[in-house]
């Protein structure tokens, strides 16, 4: 899993991300390979995260974090 910082470039019609090299070969990351990525912007702390979907679930914070552990972990 990487964690780093990236910045947003216009790309075509969209914007894009360039990761570190260093960053792509420790994970072993080619070109064309299919990979996920969450993001998060800076200035979005977990508590404002979590805040904006207050009264949205039924779920507790710590079962969606569970949940969310479990995408990125086990696929």
């Amino acid at each position: 899993m990487i964690e780093c910082d990236a910045t947003t470039r216009k790309w075509g019609n969209s914007i894009g991300i360039t990761l570190p090299s260093e960053e792509l070969e420790r994970e072993h990351i080619k070109e064309n390979e299919e990979v996920k990525v969450l993001i998060i912007k800076k200035n979005q702390t977990p508590k404002k995260i979590f805040g904006m979907l207050q009264g949205k679930w039924n779920k507790s914070g710590q079962q969606i974090k569970d949940e969310i552990r479990a995408e990125l972990y086990n696929d």
